[in-house]
């Protein structure tokens, strides 16, 4: 897999709007401090583009013991997929506005679903601006997709998971994208215990990113996969604090061929189980 098969950029999008190429777009603005994006997606947002919720859409909080964002099923990931107005063999372009975690967690989901075509824009909602893309205020609501999720258990769909239990035995490099303070456990603003998970390497999901929110050059890119180790010779595994910012680092890794299995339930699930081992510092 390319870089351009995962992410396209700012210019591409706006030529493919321009000359009324089909596309779906999708706003996932989401933060860790304000989960709800919706009031500023309508004070402005990509012409045509749906508003997707995080928490409501891309999450099922009804699946317990699963960490903060459990993965939503196949039936309903369709349902509000064709609510959003995707159609079979229409590309799907996602985006954000904050170190593109809602809109990796939203490609992560459809192309564990099984929708091949979905790419994330590059440097988010900030480089679709520098790039003089216009904005559009108010709700958009498109006629409803015909899309097929052809995946019924994203847990075992399309793009390769861990467990919490394959985690505990995974042999492989296990990457862990939160800040680093979180994973030394200096701190811990969300989840009841602090640290990491044993043997696992610290590697923020920001670190894939320069200073605007725009994915690394490829050959610097490169260099971090190395850096930190994902150099292709053993299997990668990737977590956050609830399987969102992971999916950034996953689709990083990806961009430069490198696979990587995402481990949705993350801290928030290892560390809600008493009997997990936890670590702490470097």
């Amino acid at each position: 897999m390319s870089r351009a098969d995962v992410f396209v950029t700012a210019t591409d999008l706006s030529r493919m709007i321009a000359e009324d190429r089909p596309v779906s777009v999708l706003d996932v603005r989401w933060r860790l401090d304000a989960p709800d994006g919706r009031q500023a997606y309508a004070q402005g947002h990509v012409p045509g583009a749906v508003y997707v919720s995080l928490d409501d859409e891309l999450s099922d909080h009804s699946v317990p013991d699963r960490g903060r964002h459990p993965l939503p099923s196949g039936v309903a990931l369709q349902a509000a997929a064709r609510r959003w107005g995707l159609r079979e063999g229409v590309p799907t372009v996602v985006y954000d506005d904050w170190n593109r975690a809602g809109s990796a967690r939203a490609w992560w989901v459809l192309r564990a679903a099984g929708i091949e075509d979905v790419r994330i824009l590059d440097g988010g909602l900030a480089a679709w601006a520098a790039a003089g893309g216009d904005l559009e205020a108010g709700e958009v609501s498109r006629p409803p997709g015909d899309v097929v999720v052809r995946c019924a258990d994203l847990y075992r769909g399309a793009l390769p998971t861990l467990t919490v239990d394959e985690v505990a035995e995974f042999d492989g490099l296990l990457l862990d994208a939160r800040a680093p303070e979180r994973f030394r456990g200096d701190t811990e603003p969300v989840d009841p215990v602090a640290g990491h998970i044993p043997g696992a390497t610290n590697a923020p999901s920001t670190g894939v990113l320069d200073g605007d929110g725009v994915l690394l050059p490829t050959e610097e890119l490169v260099a971090f996969a190395e850096r930190v180790g994902a150099d292709g010779d053993s299997a990668v595994g990737v977590y956050c604090g609830s399987g969102v910012t992971a999916a950034v680092t996953v689709a990083a890794l990806m961009a430069t061929g490198v696979p990587a299995r995402l481990f949705p339930g993350s801290w928030s699930q290892w560390s809600a189980d008493p009997s997990r081992p936890v670590a702490t510092g470097h």
